[in-house]
């Protein structure tokens, strides 16, 4: 199991621990309470009030456990080994898989960074122009590589924005105003370069619809084979209902129940 894995299942223990210690020592405190008047205080009486005692200080405990834990921040997820990642490369399902973790791994590490909005743009624009290279051609082609590569330094850019943000509460007074310039200027790059490959998206989207676009209301071939097609299956099925309506009118004649009619007749 990987450090995230195991950092949720210490979480849900230490918070299953707290709940039963509190519920144990709020059982035994409300017996003392309720029995010591009675019968005064007795070896039984100081059992149940040291119980008592005892559960609510493991109570205490355990809490403060558990809202420490939960007040550090989650281990990012880690990737499939590299056998496990090996056989999921070998189909598009396991192939996506692995694209959806990395990029949950990379996102999580931008966690409240001022870039994370631009950060979700780059991957809704990535999505899409992942859609749209496998009908670029030509130009379109050269277009979608230069994507591809601008796609690769963005993302190292904002890895880069991300870690210098981190280190700012860290460093000196008298250096941090310097590393905050430096950080506002590669986050403005960084929002600037993700709206420049929108840009390049929206581009790359408008010539694939123009690509496809008929020319002079011209219709595809294929166009013109889907109507015919219909037209053959549509006088196909008139025929056979014609047919059918011939059949069943001819076994329904009066001419085909006569023979029957004169021997009952002759009888």
């Amino acid at each position: 199991m990987d450090e995230r894995g195991k950092y949720f299942r210490r979480l849900k223990r230490l918070r299953g621990s707290a709940r039963r210690w509190s519920v144990l020592g709020g059982g035994l405190t409300a017996a003392a309470a309720v029995l010591v008047p009675y019968s005064g205080i007795g070896i039984a009486d100081a059992a149940w009030a040291a119980g008592a005692g005892a559960s609510v200080v493991l109570a205490r405990w355990r809490w403060r456990d558990y809202r420490e834990l939960d007040a550090q921040p989650a281990p990012a997820p880690t990737l499939p080994g590299p056998r496990f990642a090996a056989a999921l490369e070998r189909s598009q399902v396991g192939r996506t898989v692995l694209n959806e973790v990395r990029r949950q791994k990379n996102r999580y590490a931008l966690r409240g960074s001022v870039i994370a909005e631009a950060w979700d743009r780059l991957d809704r624009a990535s999505a899409t122009m992942l859609g749209l290279a496998g009908r670029l051609d030509g130009a379109g082609e050269t277009a979608a590589l230069e994507a591809a590569t601008a796609e690769q330094w963005l993302r190292d850019l904002g890895q880069r924005v991300a870690s210098v943000e981190r280190a700012v509460p860290l460093a000196p007074s008298t250096q941090r105003v310097t590393l905050e310039q430096s950080h506002a200027a590669l986050a403005e790059q960084f929002v600037e370069g993700v709206a420049a490959f929108e840009e390049l998206v929206a581009a790359a989207a408008s010539y694939v619809a123009e690509d496809g676009h008929p020319v002079a209301d011209s219709r595809h071939p294929a166009y013109f084979g889907l109507v015919e097609a219909a037209e053959r299956l549509r006088g196909i099925a008139e025929g056979l209902a014609e047919l059918r309506d011939r059949t069943a009118r001819f076994t329904s004649s009066p001419s085909r129940q006569a023979p029957a009619g004169s021997a009952g007749t002759s009888t």
